[in-house]
Parts: structure tokens; sequence; C-alpha cells
């Protein structure tokens, strides 16, 4: 596939809805009791694999395309499913409802594509079989296909955790909210608290202090009606493009600003980015958010901030190679066990179009800035590594083409046409 040049882009997008609280809303509408309600929920691949899998499950889940209506039962209504469920590429969703369904009274499993067959799971594993889950890999190994046999006296627990990591965080919480007594969670370094916040929405109790979560199960939830913000980390990629193509304005409506997944915008500010805040919404954690073009210095980025710019690490990088002076990105060893290993698909693949980057084991370094030229790259099957590469070919006099476009579907399935759209408002 060609991708899009652009000597300007100029226009006014709402991103698509936050993935993460996408996914959410169904798994918790699904173990609550009544009914939710779900309003711009994200119908991308990924979250479509989630609501397909509790349908497996016998929850009755009603789209008339503008909201999703959830007819829970609590965790006792799920259902044995007929067949191994199958998750596509969606790495949260199989990793969540290995805590969820921990405390079935059934057994499922839970299996995905090529690439997320070869993603490790034993992060969420040894923590859940320490509640007395039993779960198991495919042949004894930590790789889907997962088999969940559930067990309904999980323990509670008390867990330190090794890595900075949300979804098995989420994981945890999903299977605590089912022990029997008080479980509590030392977060590493505080990561998205989506799955926090929606136990406290849908009537649960949770007491976070610092980085201590304690939870006493088991408890019972209640239907609710969720409103999703739009995705930053979808909203990443044309803040970056607005900060890095010459005479560029982009206004982005609605987007998510949920405070543990704002590490991008700091960046941007750290880097000099030419950006604005309006319209905060704080019962909702959305604004809108304006970028134009940027006069960018490199930067150190490591420690408490990476979990909140995880996903947003490879057009982080582009951004970086636009930039004056160094940027070194540290502490981001968690890119290494995503679709693809990101560190290595950003560094390899941003060369191919003349970055100066270099991978680390656990970031990268970039020189900046550097002018990118047009190359055969490749998404590698991941949606953010494609995003990236897209925004990258913006700069670009020559073509670039991409391989494997269609991963970039799993988040964002309208992303091509949207940077279409700023090209063609910007070509005046």
């Amino acid at each position: 596939m060609k991708l899009v040049k652009a000597k300007k882009l100029r226009g006014t997008l709402e991103v698509p809805a936050d993935k993460s609280i996408s996914h959410r809303s169904i798994m918790f509408g699904a173990i609550a009791q009544g009914t939710t309600t779900v309003h711009n929920f994200l119908r991308a691949e990924d979250c479509i694999s989630t609501l397909n899998a509790f349908k497996d499950l016998g929850v009755q889940i009603e789209d008339d395309g503008e909201v999703i209506t959830i007819h829970g039962q609590g965790v006792a209504g799920l259902k044995a499913a007929s067949h191994p469920i199958d998750i596509g590429n969606s790495g949260t969703s199989i990793r969540l409802m290995m805590g969820l369904l921990a405390g079935s009274n059934f057994e499922t499993t839970l299996f995905g594509d090529e690439s997320l067959n070869k993603r490790p799971m034993n992060r969420v594993m040894l923590p859940l079989r320490a509640m007395k889950a039993d779960l198991n890999g495919e042949n004894d190994t930590e790789f889907p296909p997962i088999t969940i046999r559930g067990v309904q006296a999980l323990s509670p627990i008390h867990y330190e955790m090794p890595v900075a990591s949300a979804q098995v965080k989420s994981a945890i919480l999903f299977a605590a909210l089912q022990a029997q007594g008080m479980s509590t969670i030392i977060e590493k370094e505080l990561s998205r608290n989506h799955t926090e916040e929606m136990i406290r929405q849908f009537g649960g109790k949770i007491d976070v202090t610092d980085k201590t979560i304690t939870l006493t199960g088991p408890q019972q939830l209640q239907g609710q009606e969720v409103v999703v913000p739009g995705d930053i980390s979808s909203a990443a990629f044309f803040l970056v493009a607005g900060a890095i193509v010459p005479d560029s304005e982009i206004h982005l409506t609605n987007v998510g600003m949920n405070p543990t997944r704002t590490g991008i915008i700091e960046v941007l500010k750290q880097m000099g980015a030419n950006l604005t805040i309006e319209e905060e919404d704080q019962q909702n954690q959305s604004a809108d958010v304006t970028i134009r073009t940027s006069n960018l210095q490199g930067t150190v980025i490591e420690g408490d901030i990476i979990p909140s710019l995880i996903d947003e690490i490879p057009v982080i990088a582009l951004l970086a190679t636009q930039a004056h002076g160094t940027t070194v990105i540290k502490d981001a060893q968690e890119l290494k066990v995503k679709e693809t290993n990101r560190i290595d698909a950003t560094a390899n693949e941003l060369r191919k179009m003349g970055a100066d980057i270099t991978a680390t084991d656990d970031g990268l370094i970039i020189n900046g800035p550097t002018k990118l030229h047009g190359a055969t790259v490749s998404s590698l099957g991941d949606h953010r590594i494609g995003m990236m590469l897209q925004v990258a070919a913006l700069l670009t006099q020559d073509d670039v083409e991409l391989e494997l476009p269609e991963a970039v579907a799993i988040s964002y399935p309208a992303f091509f046409e949207d940077v279409k759209s700023l090209t063609l408002e910007g070509s005046d």
C-alpha cells in the first residue's frame, strides 16, 4: 500500500473511542447484575473480539450501531462456551479474561492469531495460580491457547508487581473480585487505572493509596451507563503529525485525559511542542487538544512516566527524529512483549527511511533532526507500527510502500482515511 504524503495538515478530528475502556466496558457489563449501556464504543477488531467472546460465554449483548446494551447476570451468569474462543490479536482480551474466568465453574480455552499465540502469559498465570486458579498454556507452556478451568474458591493474594503492567494488574483485580478475603497489589510504577475506576463506577469497593491497591472479595457489581472518551493512544499519531509536518494545525476533540495515560502530552510539552488544551471535562476525563508545527528539542524519557506512554513510544521515537539533539528512551522493556518487539520494530523500520535510531536493551536512542526518505516498510502485523510509519511517510518526498497495512484496523479502522482528510483540508 502506498502511503499518503503531505505538505501541511489542517483540520479537526474526533479520534476513535478509547480501546482500553471499550474492552473493560464489555467485561464489567458482562459480570455485573442488570443492564449496562455503552456509548461511543470502539468498533475495532480487538474490541469486537472481546464483545464476541462474551456472547460465546452466554451474555446477551445488543448493538444497534450507536449503543451497546449488555444484559449482565453476574459472574455466575456466565456459561461455558461451546468451542474454544478466538480472541484474534487482542492481548488485553486474553490477559484480562484469564483473571475474570478464573473463578467460573466451567472450562474455557482462549486462543488468538499467530502473533498473539507467540505472546508470553506467565506474568498473568503466576499470580493467578498463587490465587489457586487452574490455567495452562498449550503443552504446559506459557503461550496460547490458554485453558482456564474455573475454580469457585479463589484465594486472595498479596502481590508485588515485578513489572508495571495494567493488563497483569487488571487480571488479578478481576480474580480478586471473586476471591474470599482481601487482596493487595503493590505496583512497581503506576500504570493505567481504568480497571480500578470502573470497579468504583460499577459499585465496587477498592482502595488505592499511592502504589498500593486493596480489594476485598467477593463483590457484586451493578450495571451502569458508560460513555467512552476518545483514545489518547490514537490521538498520539495526530499529535506527532501536527508537531512535525510543516505549516500544520490539527484540532482533536474529546481526547481521553486520564492522568495515567497522558505521558505523551507531558513529553510533547517537555520537547517544546506548540500544544494547547481546552474544553476540559473533569467528569469524563476528556478535553480538546490543538497541536501546531513545533520547534522540538531532544529529551530523556525514563522512569515512572513510561507506563503512561508505553503504547505511544513508537510514534514518540518518530517525533524524536525531527527534534534537535539526542532523545533517549529508557525503562521500556515492556515493548518487547507487545504485538511485535516494538523496540526492534521501531528502530529497524525507521532506519529504512533514514532515521538515526539505535535499539537498546530497554529502549531507543534517537539523534535528530533527520530527513526521512521513501522506502518499503512493514507494519510487521502491529497496528501501532503501521500507523507510526504512515505519519513518517507524511514527511517524505518519495513514495513509502507499507506492507501488511491491514493490521491498523485492529485499533483504528478509519486511520488512513482520517490522515487523508487532513491532507485534503491542508492542500489549498
